[in-house]
């Protein structure tokens, strides 16, 4: 037996994300709960003492600080100890986003074990309780319920980074290019985009250039001028909105770097498209 807090939540399979069920409980001596087998990933923090977890012929004694993944169509049998009977939160998630999460904690049906420290575990704790005081179908708590989720996965995801997969060079690469074609409008420098990917500038810069071919410097120049010409070609903005849609902080700045690039002014290809397009509207008689 338990003394438990639970709710159960709609089963949708397609979902791209959903929470199954979530609860606390503290267990009796020696009882058990399978042998059971779910259609969702399941996982289980141990607040305080011990017990036994059984999965793919493996059987693990676990205590305090750990807790175990259950993946879905695996059966498990878990038990509590008879002298030192275990209290415990869980979380069951489903979805086509769910196996992106496990995975990305480093956490498996081979190697469904992990460790919190005490206090990251009382953070757990206090997440799945107020799961449990936000328990209705009301929109805004389906996305509190949610957003309280994905901070019991940051804390795992911290306890666990050591397991991780280590984040390759062409994942930082692509990361900062990102980076730089969603903020290319902004005053940004080599600086900030480093500083999104937590490398140093001089790393940043020797990885990025080794992989584009140029610098990042160049390559938001490059990004600058691009955007720039697309809309002289294609708005009635004045030159000084594009400078400031660009990224420059003065349309100066812009000219002169428009001027070394193409080797002409921004206003003159402006009227230079403009010839262009009056010459193939006369031939065509649009």
């Amino acid at each position: 037996m338990e003394n438990r807090q639970a709710v159960n939540m709609p089963l949708y399979n397609e979902d791209e994300f959903c929470l199954v069920k979530f609860g606390h409980s503290f267990t009796y001596p020696g009882h058990t709960y399978g042998p059971a087998v779910r259609p969702y990933y399941l996982i289980h923090y141990i607040l305080s003492g011990k017990g036994t977890f059984k999965a793919n012929q493996q059987s693990y004694r676990l205590h305090e600080g750990q807790g175990f993944l259950i993946t879905p169509n695996n059966q498990t049998v878990y038990s509590s100890d008879i002298d030192d009977p275990w209290q415990y939160i869980w979380v069951g998630f489903n979805g086509q986003l769910a196996k992106t999460v496990v995975d990305s904690l480093g956490l498996s049906e081979a190697n469904p074990i992990f460790s919190c420290t005490p206090e990251k575990g009382e953070e757990l704790k206090t997440f799945v309780l107020n799961m449990l005081k936000k328990n209705n179908f009301a929109l805004s708590d389906i996305y509190y319920r949610w957003g309280l989720f994905f901070q019991f996965v940051s804390i795992l995801a911290e306890s666990q980074k050591v397991f991780m997969p280590k984040v390759d060079v062409n994942t930082y690469v692509t990361h900062m290019m990102n980076y730089i074609n969603h903020h290319i409008e902004e005053n940004i420098s080599v600086q900030d985009v480093a500083d999104y990917v937590k490398l140093t500038r001089s790393y940043a810069t020797t990885v990025f250039t080794k992989e584009v071919g140029m610098s990042p410097k160049n390559y938001i120049q490059n990004c600058r001028l691009t955007k720039a010409r697309n809309l002289l070609e294609s708005s009635s903005l004045t030159i000084a909105e594009i400078a400031y849609s660009c990224g420059y902080s003065k349309s100066e700045s812009l000219v002169k770097a428009f001027n070394k690039r193409y080797d002409i002014s921004p206003g003159d290809y402006r009227k230079k498209i403009q010839a262009k397009g009056r010459h193939l509207q006369g031939v065509h008689g649009w």
